[in-house]
């Protein structure tokens, strides 16, 4: 097998392409050959040790990955050589071949390309949580989503209007702009890419100007840092603010708006919810694949690496280049 490994700390340009002994799989587990594996923006942070998870190395990144079965270790039932699966594992998705564990491990349609189902959970599943579980989106309430042209970005805008919300896609270019405004936007905004205090006041009155009514019911932060303040000032009473993620920095919240609104500040660890609520998560794949096969979700790739090329990949994200996905194709 070969494996793009982080042998030292460092950005995408400290991984090697390296050749091991296959695996095997062990009790409860699965060989895999990895078809796809999908790229998500804590494989730029592992690699780093800036993530909450710090594999011990040398490790291979990527948490997500779709694949042939090829064998079944022992004690596993349900599987059998040749079956598609897709799977979270955490790292080490660049690469080849990978074991995992079966009960996380997921059965995927005929239908869906081994690309897509490298694409699907970790977004999907980040956003329907967010948006089902934590903030109870209702249909005519109005959603606001920061880094919307990215991974988790992309599908909030697809499952928001899924579930009937009005979906207000914000972005940093008129580029990622267009690309939101495609898969179903209904209204865009381009903020600056750095946000002094007068601009944060100009960016609060658009989002206020665009929501209108008494503001923005739900809003999915994915970005964090000075954006997240106008974005709770222009929240509607009672609304509900998703944290999601932190790339533009952990971002200070002045907390006399969460009385003024009456609103709530809520956290989404949709990793964490996985194993605390493993029969809501079997729930909410489920609904996604439903979603999958009426149309109404698909994931939206951008571009394809192989697997020598991960480090481009890894830089593509970081640099915040991406627009939905972007997947290795081992």
């Amino acid at each position: 097998m070969k494996a793009m490994l982080s042998t030292a700390v460092g950005g995408p340009e400290t991984l090697e392409l390296t050749e091991m002994a296959d695996p095997a799989p062990g009790k409860g587990e699965l060989l895999v050959r990895v078809h796809a594996a999908g790229v998500n923006f804590p494989d730029t942070l592992m690699i780093r040790d800036l993530y909450q998870m710090k594999p011990p190395r040398p490790f291979a990144p990527g948490g997500e990955i779709a694949g042939e079965v090829l064998a079944v270790g022992e004690g596993v039932s349900g599987y059998t050589p040749g079956d598609r699966v897709l799977a979270l594992t955490g790292f080490g998705g660049f690469a080849t071949h990978l074991t995992v564990k079966a009960n996380v491990a997921v059965k995927i349609p005929d239908a869906m390309p081994y690309d897509e189902a490298a694409c699907f959970i970790f977004t999907y599943g980040t956003s329907h949580h967010a948006l089902k579980d934590r903030a109870a989106l209702q249909p005519g309430e109005t959603l606001l989503i920061l880094g919307a042209a990215g991974g988790v970005g992309a599908a909030a805008i697809e499952l928001g209007k899924a579930a009937g919300a009005r979906v207000i896609a914000a972005v940093s270019s008129q580029e990622k702009a267009e690309f939101c405004r495609q898969i179903g936007a209904d209204e865009t905004l381009v903020y600056p890419r750095e946000l002094d205090r007068d601009g944060q006041k100009a960016l609060s009155g658009e989002i206020k100007k665009l929501a209108g009514g008494d503001g923005v019911d739900v809003v999915y932060d994915a970005v964090g840092g000075a954006y997240a303040e106008p974005c709770l000032r222009a929240m509607a009473w009672q609304g509900r603010y998703l944290v999601v993620g932190f790339p533009a920095g952990i971002p200070s919240i002045p907390l006399n708006l969460t009385l003024l609104k009456g609103c709530q500040i809520v956290g989404v660890f949709w990793g964490a919810s996985v194993f605390r609520d493993p029969k809501g998560h079997a729930a909410n794949v489920g609904d996604l694949f439903r979603l999958y096969a009426e149309g109404r979700i698909k994931p939206q790739i951008c571009a394809r690496f192989p697997l020598d090329q991960a480090g481009a990949a890894l830089e593509m994200m970081q640099d915040r280049k991406v627009l939905g996905k972007v997947v290795i194709t081992p």
